[in-house]
């Protein structure tokens, strides 16, 4: 009797999902980017847009007529990126330019190299990340989430926001999430040396995504370069690829996640809508202002974390 109840449950839920599925994914789709802003002349820097979200915002862009370049750490994936998003956009000006943001010396490497060549900045969408990986090191020896997700960006953008300030007005995107309501910045082990739980350590390099923009958005006042984060949703993508179980989780509930292009819409919002113009230290979701949490409000973590960032990164930042 157990087993045959428990098979009716099953084919019921299975029956509704089957009969609402177009209202279940109209739903998960979320907000939409309905801006038509066109971007010729302007040139748009985006780390790890090879896949996912990323890749699909370079897409976006490039077809309002920017310079989209994608820095990435695997240039094979790369170039495919490169391809399909040519194929989708013929006249697409894109290129792909590699970028370790687990490597310091990559990092500034690839921004000396930028600098040479690229005479103007307008966009920077700190996309890049890794999630719930295995405890593993970056060559500077940074925890790697704290270390991709936050340091690597954090060394990136000060490396070029001298650019970013001579191309105003000019933006930065920062890509973090929802995680960020169940992290804290642990001041004492920043990089997990006593213990490690990879979903607390990627709550906290969210976090600190979120208080590295509301203390930048600070110092940029009055330069006209606007620093805003977003939380994407919840994206069928490759960032649960270091979580088998994640990977399942995601994999039988499709339905009710967002596709790469509906979590890009968010990240285009905020590097085009014209609204958007003089915001600067907020945090968006679904193309609309979103909750942070008081852990990511703190003015005085934010300023601690700059100093610890600089500290771990051997720079000054003023």
């Amino acid at each position: 009797m157990v087993l045959l109840l428990i098979v009716a449950c099953l084919g019921i839920t299975t029956l509704l999902t089957f009969l609402f599925a177009p209202y279940i994914r109209n739903y998960a789709a979320g907000g939409v980017c309905k801006s038509t802003a066109r971007l010729e002349g302007k040139t748009v820097l985006i780390t790890g847009a090879n896949t996912g979200i990323g890749k699909e915002t370079a897409l976006d862009l490039a077809r309002r007529g920017a310079r989209v370049i994608i820095a990435c750490r695997n240039m094979t994936k790369g170039a495919k990126a490169l391809a399909s998003i040519q194929a989708a956009c013929p006249s697409a000006q894109v290129e792909v330019r590699e970028l370790d943001l687990a490597d310091t010396s990559s990092i500034r490497a690839f921004a000396q190299k930028f600098l040479q060549e690229v005479s103007q900045l307008h966009i920077l969408i700190n996309n890049a990340g890794v999630m719930m990986c295995p405890y593993m090191k970056t060559i500077d020896g940074f925890e790697m989430q704290i270390g991709v997700n936050h340091l690597g960006h954090f060394l990136l953008t000060s490396l070029l926001i001298g650019l970013l300030k001579r191309s105003a007005p000019a933006r930065v995107v920062v890509v973090s999430s929802m995680a960020h309501n169940f992290g804290w910045i642990r001041f004492h082990d920043l990089h997990s040396q006593g213990s490690y739980n990879s979903g607390l350590a990627y709550c906290q390099s969210k976090l600190a995504n979120v208080l590295f923009t509301r203390e930048l958005a600070r110092r940029l006042k009055g330069t006209n370069v606007t620093v805003n984060s977003l939380h994407p949703g919840t994206v069928n993508s490759e960032l649960t690829r270091h979580s088998t179980l994640m990977t399942i989780l995601f994999t039988v509930s499709s339905i009710f996640l967002k596709t790469p292009q509906e979590g890009a819409q968010t990240s285009v919002y905020c590097a085009v809508a014209e609204e958007l113009h003089a915001i600067s230290g907020k945090h968006f979701s679904d193309c609309s202002p979103a909750f942070v949490a008081p852990q990511g409000r703190s003015e005085e973590t934010a300023r601690r974390l700059w100093d610890a960032s600089c500290e771990n990164l051997g720079i000054e930042w003023d």
